[in-house]
């Protein structure tokens, strides 16, 4: 779909100095021990749906869901989405649904997010648990098994083979065996979600100095050893809700609140997007791509590219077909992919190209 308008903006960005960090000391309390429980797996072609998408954006039909929430390639090249109605693997240019990820009643779950271990197993948070594919079977987890809280918004392994689970009810980690929780201070419930808590964690991203780092309602939490630091509104954020952190490739950061995106370079904070972005929903998602260029979303349907100086900006009218991203992601073919109500897109030539269950692939 050609883009109506590209509107550029050049923003000045002035430095904040003065930023300090607040140490806590945290340890991982063991929840009990865990028991698995195996669910055999079933690989079935999908078939074509119709119908309408969730209220944001009229689309066609046959879309991969009505939501896709999230969008991964593994170590093998296989491409995963996750959203409304569960898992879909592509195999070839087939795309599967993952049968065995259900809930404890046996319904439909939505995948929330995916993740890959150093084993190549494929990890998915959804909204009844958490869910373990290792190529033969899948193996779901749930409260039942020592898991913190099934309503989970997040999952992320480290380089020390820790799957580490966001949700609302606060942070734990799984070593295969065992789940162990992890301690945060309580933030504020967000007025603005329909769905909220004080201690909701909405992502987890590790370092490469191998900290961990935990977007939540109390702002920014950073795990080094057994040190706890906390970044948020004293430190100059304008909102302790933050709801995603990116490394870049020289070891900034950027950090998506719900007053706009910061970047975090040598103990200076900045709002990139004062001056851009004056109210709304805030920033969902950001990513770095290859050419270096930062990526992000703003009040849903608002997509900007950031080179460091100048903005540019798409948006996609209300009664245009287009992506209204949960996620903004870049394969190994470096192809950007934005997925979110409406279906999935890829950018390319300029252009969202809607990639329904017949691909493009």
């Amino acid at each position: 779909m050609i883009l109506k308008s590209t509107i550029i903006y050049t923003v000045n960005l002035i430095l904040i100095i003065g930023l300090c960090f607040t140490l806590l000391s945290c340890n991982g309390q063991d929840n009990g021990r865990n028991n698995k429980t195996d669910s055999g797996l079933t690989l079935s072609q999908t078939k074509k749906q119709n119908g309408q998408s969730s209220n944001v954006v009229l689309r066609p039909e046959n879309q991969i869901a009505d939501v896709v929430r999230v969008v991964f390639q593994d170590s093998k090249g296989n491409f995963w989405f996750g959203g409304e109605g569960g898992a879909y693997r592509l195999d070839g240019d087939v795309l599967n649904h993952m049968d065995g990820i259900k809930s404890k009643e046996g319904k439909g779950i939505t995948i929330k997010d995916i993740a890959e271990d150093k084993d190549g197993k494929i990890w998915f948070g959804h909204t009844d648990g958490i869910s373990v594919y290792d190529g033969t079977s899948l193996t779901n987890y749930y409260e039942g098994d020592g898991l913190l809280s099934e309503d989970v918004w997040c999952i992320m392994t480290d380089s020390n083979n820790q799957v580490w689970i966001g949700t609302i009810k606060g942070a734990c980690k799984f070593d295969g065996s065992d789940f162990t929780s992890f301690d945060i201070p309580k933030g504020k419930i967000d007025p603005s979600r329909g769905v909220s808590s004080k201690e909701i964690v909405h992502h987890i991203m590790e370092d490469n100095r191998g900290r961990i780092w935990f977007s939540t309602n109390g702002g920014v939490y950073i795990k080094e050893g057994n040190l706890l630091t906390n970044l948020s509104e004293k430190d100059g954020l304008k909102s302790n809700f933050v709801n995603r952190v990116l490394e870049d490739r020289d070891g900034s950061y950027w950090i998506c609140t719900s007053d706009g995106l910061y970047h975090y370079k040598q103990d200076i904070l900045i709002n990139i997007t004062k001056d851009i972005i004056l109210s709304g929903k805030g920033i969902g998602t950001v990513i770095q791509d290859f050419e270096g260029n930062i990526w992000f979303n703003s009040n849903l349907r608002d997509i900007y590219i950031f080179d460091g100086i100048n903005f540019i900006k798409h948006r996609i009218s209300e009664d245009e077909y287009g992506p209204a991203p949960f996620h903004i992601y870049e394969d190994k073919q470096r192809r950007l992919w934005f997925v979110g109500y409406g279906g999935a897109y890829r950018y390319e030539n300029n252009q969202f190209i809607n990639v329904t269950r017949d691909g493009p692939w």
